[in-house]
């Protein structure tokens, strides 16, 4: 699978440990910055891994910051996003099964990567179940159009 991946300052590290686990379960991964530890704001990092998922340059995307909180704020504005804070495996699983969520959050500050670790291998391998969630993942996407007329 092909997979963006972005992060403010307080994510990075979290992010390039991340980084080393995709790549070592066979996954492409396309790190859209930033490149160290020194303070840089998070919305150009979060906006350009939500663009490279829509566009269908990468099939998901991973963003990080100290809590995850705004990255996941700034890639929903993205039309066509669902991106999905996950701190734990629940509400990862969820986020696939139920939302279809093709952006994952993580707080770097939040999540220790051992339990990063399993939340991104429980999302990258949960199934979007379809069913009764169809019909709501398409009133979201009328509430996107609507709101950018």
């Amino acid at each position: 699978m092909r997979i963006a991946v972005g992060s403010d300052h307080a994510g990075y590290r979290l992010k390039q440990h991340l980084v080393g686990v995709l790549k070592h379960w066979g996954h492409e991964v396309d790190d859209l910055g930033t490149t160290s530890e020194e303070p840089v704001d998070y919305p150009p990092f979060c906006a350009a891994v939500a663009r490279a998922v829509a566009s269908g340059e990468a099939e998901r995307g991973l963003v990080f910051g100290g809590s995850g909180q705004g990255e996941q704020i700034t890639a929903n504005k993205i039309r066509g996003i669902r991106a999905a804070l996950c701190h734990d495996l629940y509400t990862a699983r969820l986020s696939r099964q139920h939302n279809d969520a093709n952006v994952l959050s993580m707080g770097g500050r939040i999540v220790a990567p051992e339990l990063a670790e399993e939340i991104l291998a429980v999302w990258l391998a949960t199934a979007f179940e379809g069913g009764r969630h169809v019909g709501r993942l398409e009133e979201i996407a009328e509430i996107e159009e609507a709101e950018r007329a």
